[in-house]
């Protein structure tokens, strides 16, 4: 079995990481959170001439037809830049309304929702909590949970309530809304994948997070040596390491799953996700260790990767929760 990128996944890899890299730089990523608004049109623009608002929508609703493997690239690679974006947040909507859309919904909405103009927004929403959608503002319509299914809501019939968290990357949404249009197919294959594509999103965080640390272990000084050659440091960033690769392969092993074995992807999806919200939230605090007291101000920007981090495990399941649904599809019995 072949593990690795094709030669097209190699290159779709390349270009986000070049393009993000020079679009979100850590000044520019700075500016959009501390503005209030972090959602800039102009770097939407760039990103939707790309194609990537419609990478995993088919070409028969304007998309590019491809999987969801190359959608989780994407996705890693946007958490690596941290690049506030609401790519991720209307590429749901996308799936959703193609995966349970009547032929009526997908022929009104998708078209707009692959090119980016006009956009929509799926929630992330923690099962049983209130619908807290990214990106809410500006997008014509709302795919918001309604119990096992979803429903189509129009912008200008919600009530959009911002919600000051620590992640000021994104621009969180409470939404208030009665009634819409109920996605009348079965929604629950586009929400895992939904969940596979936020997990290796935390992937890309933690990745850059590790990688900032590295770096500075390599240049900082103490008594003569840089201190990565200290244990403790060395120890510190190795576990970092192995937290990263294991929850990417699960990342990728689940949107396989989506893509060619869908009969797992509940299960590979919860894994995915669970593994990816802890190893975020470990890794970036690590790293904040390994910068010492520079860590902790405001002027480094490790918090914001940390906040991004403690966020995003929270948002469509917890850790604790999706391994409760992994016990669960495992045949291991009810969680306690």
């Amino acid at each position: 079995m072949d593990f690795g990128f094709s030669d097209e996944q190699r290159e779709i890899k390349s270009t986000a990481h070049d393009f993000l890299a020079s679009r979100f730089t850590p000044e520019r990523v700075r500016e959009l959170a501390e503005s209030g608004s972090p959602y800039d049109e102009g770097l939407w623009s760039e990103i939707r001439e790309l194609g990537w608002p419609g990478i995993a929508i088919a070409e028969e609703h304007g998309g590019q037809g491809l999987g969801i493997v190359e959608a989780v690239i994407l996705a890693e690679e946007m958490g690596y830049a941290l690049a506030p974006s609401p790519w991720l947040e209307n590429l749901c909507a996308g799936l959703l309304i193609a995966a349970a859309g009547s032929g009526e919904q997908r022929e009104r909405w998708l078209s707009g929702i692959a090119s980016g103009e006009p956009r929509g927004a799926a929630a992330l929403t923690p099962p049983g909590g209130e619908d807290v959608v990214g990106a809410a503002e500006g997008a014509a319509v709302l795919v918001l949970n309604d119990g096992a299914g979803a429903r189509l809501v129009e912008a200008g019939a919600a009530e959009l309530e911002r919600l000051d968290l620590v992640d000021a990357t994104r621009a969180y949404h409470r939404v208030a809304a009665a009634g819409g249009d109920p996605l009348p197919g079965d929604a629950s294959r586009a929400a895992d994948a939904a969940v596979v594509l936020l997990a290796a999103e935390l992937v890309g965080v933690a990745q850059r997070a590790l990688d900032m640390a590295v770096a500075y272990a390599k240049e900082r000084q103490q008594f003569g040596r840089p201190i990565g050659a200290y244990q403790a440091v060395s120890h510190r960033l190795a576990n970092m390491l192995w937290e990263v690769e294991e929850a990417r392969s699960l990342a990728y092993y689940a949107a396989w799953c989506a893509d060619d074995e869908p009969g797992s992807l509940a299960l590979a999806a919860s894994m995915a996700k669970a593994r990816a919200s802890d190893a975020a939230c470990a890794v970036t605090h690590d790293a904040i260790q390994t910068f010492g007291g520079i860590g902790f101000t405001w002027e480094h920007d490790i918090h914001f990767f940390l906040k991004r981090a403690w966020v995003s495990a929270q948002l469509l399941g917890s850790a604790r929760q999706h391994r409760d649904r992994v016990a669960t599809l495992a045949g291991l019995g009810e969680p306690a």
